[in-house]
């Protein structure tokens, strides 16, 4: 059995933090390790328990989100960081990307919608929330043919619309009967295919497609 995900949550608002925790605490793998109130407990805590994510709020006091976040890439490289944010404007979640962080998620994400942005960041993959990357989207389809998504085969097309849902590999290896490793192969087909580097621009693209039908 795999090692759970360990997680560090860091807010300034208890509030928040134990609404994030208790949002975690029944997937099975993930684990909250630790609880920060300020960038400076953040890093501590990072530097002494090695997380596999920290998530992270842009507003703390002190240090601030965005001075925690390149502290925490270059004290502890293995570990990511995923701003949880109420800001949704460009500058911010740029300046976040640029000091390090894998992901960028607006509070108010649903629950199995965060643990899976958890799985897909500690996996390696980048994450935007949609509604802030229309940006990112229109830079890419004003590059692409009329039908981007028409070198995709069937099977690969299937597998992006259950990215699009917001499954995981795993998931969508159980939901069309195949191993994890070959969805995690089609995925590495769509991208190459798409040229795009992560799985969330990917599904973004299917979606203005379909949107465009």
């Amino acid at each position: 059995m795999n090692e759970p995900i360990r997680i560090v949550i860091a807010d300034d608002h208890p509030v928040v933090r134990e609404g994030v925790f208790h949002s975690l605490a029944s997937e099975p793998d993930l684990t909250v390790v630790g609880q920060a109130g300020s960038g400076e407990e953040a890093l501590r805590l990072a530097i002494d328990l090695v997380p596999d994510v920290v998530l992270l709020d842009i507003g703390m006091p002190g240090w601030g989100g965005l001075a925690t976040v390149e502290k925490l890439s270059q004290a502890c490289p293995v570990t990511k960081v995923v701003m949880l944010t109420v800001y949704d404007d460009e500058d911010r979640w740029l300046a976040a990307f640029k000091a390090g962080a894998r992901g960028y998620v607006l509070k108010g994400v649903s629950p199995r919608e965060l643990a899976n942005i958890v799985r897909l960041v500690a996996a390696g993959e980048v994450y935007v929330s949609p509604t802030l990357a229309a940006d990112m989207l229109r830079e890419l389809t004003g590059k692409r043919p009329q039908d981007p998504l028409g070198e995709l085969s069937d099977r690969e097309r299937e597998v992006l619309s259950l990215v699009a849902e917001g499954l995981t590999n795993r998931e969508i290896g159980e939901r069309v009967h195949l191993a994890e490793k070959t969805v995690k192969n089609h995925m590495t087909n769509i991208l190459g295919k798409l040229h795009v580097r992560s799985r969330v621009e990917a599904a973004l693209l299917a979606a203005r497609q379909s949107a465009r039908k």
